[in-house]
């Protein structure tokens, strides 16, 4: 009877460990196969945008595919550049392109908010170019945008006024028009005159003017209903960005959308200490709109 309870008590114990243990996707864990004819690679292309040249990493998953592709958008000004996150999805059999918006990280222009928006439309041309398409090994018909801070709000935008865009992921996404209508604080002047300085062709009054111009048309809660019918991941951090997190995906609830998930974390903007639960929270999303090939 003792030898039984023991071996009870130990499988209780286990249970729940091994159940979390099924839940990390391989790619975390594992390389793929080598595919000889198509292995994985890391190219670099330059995206013309606007008549000035945007640079972009473009992460190639192993084999012939097309492979569907993510859009991984970085915030403002992109300390964090979630490459962790691109290589994990890569390993999983997505391409990623990881570009930067004009004037930001060494591609050429000026930054601005609606600049950014330009941008993000032109990486989703260069994606569909069916040259593109072809070279990079890309099912352009499966487009996934993700996007940090930021890029969450870039991802939302672009993401609702393309219908062809099959899914979005805002990461603690930053929602600039419901920010602007509130009195200016200190957090808020550090993060545009810090961010300024990485970042050319702008001032930090600059963006706050253009900011606050447009923030009647920069709040992604309006979007809401364009976002409905395909699938939201909502991820959410202990930052300044939470409540309009929450905000977002209960609106997305309240006109009927059955293909939004939210998933909190509790740790901060960056997700300094949980970027292996960032990764699995992403490919487990990822891995419910189809499999990778």
């Amino acid at each position: 009877m003792l030898k039984r309870a023991g071996s009870l008590l130990l499988c209780l114990v286990l249970a729940p460990l091994l159940a979390f243990a099924q839940q990390i996707p391989a790619a975390i864990t594992a390389d793929p196969a080598p595919d000889k004819d198509f292995p994985a690679s890391t190219e670099a292309p330059d995206i013309m945008s606007h008549g000035a040249r945007s640079n972009a990493v473009f992460f190639l998953a192993s084999g012939k595919g097309p492979h569907p592709v993510v859009l991984l958008l970085h915030g403002f000004p992109g300390n964090e550049k979630n490459l962790d996150v691109a290589y994990a999805l890569r390993r999983a059999g997505w391409n990623v392109l990881f570009p930067h918006y004009r004037g930001a990280w060494g591609s050429a222009g000026s930054f601005s908010f609606s600049n950014a928006i330009e941008d993000t439309q032109t990486f989703v041309a260069f994606l569909r170019d069916p040259e593109n398409a072809e070279k990079f090994r890309t099912d352009s018909t499966r487009i996934v945008l993700i996007g940090h801070s930021m890029g969450g709000f870039m991802a939302a935008n672009i993401g609702a006024h393309d219908p062809g865009i099959s899914a979005v992921c805002m990461i603690s996404a930053w929602n600039i028009g419901a920010e602007m209508r509130e009195p200016m604080n200190p957090k808020r002047q550090e993060l545009f005159w810090g961010a300024s300085l990485r970042l050319a062709g702008t001032t930090p009054q600059g963006l706050l003017d253009e900011a606050k111009a447009n923030m009647a048309h920069w709040d992604y809660v309006d979007w809401v209903p364009l976002l409905k019918s395909r699938p939201v991941f909502v991820v959410e951090s202990h930052d300044g960005t939470v409540a309009d997190n929450k905000v977002f995906a209960a609106a997305l609830r309240k006109v009927g959308s059955t293909q939004v998930t939210e998933q909190y974390f509790e740790t901060d903007h960056g997700y300094a200490d949980h970027r292996i639960a960032l990764q699995i929270a992403i490919l487990n999303w990822l891995q419910t709109l189809g499999p990778a090939k």
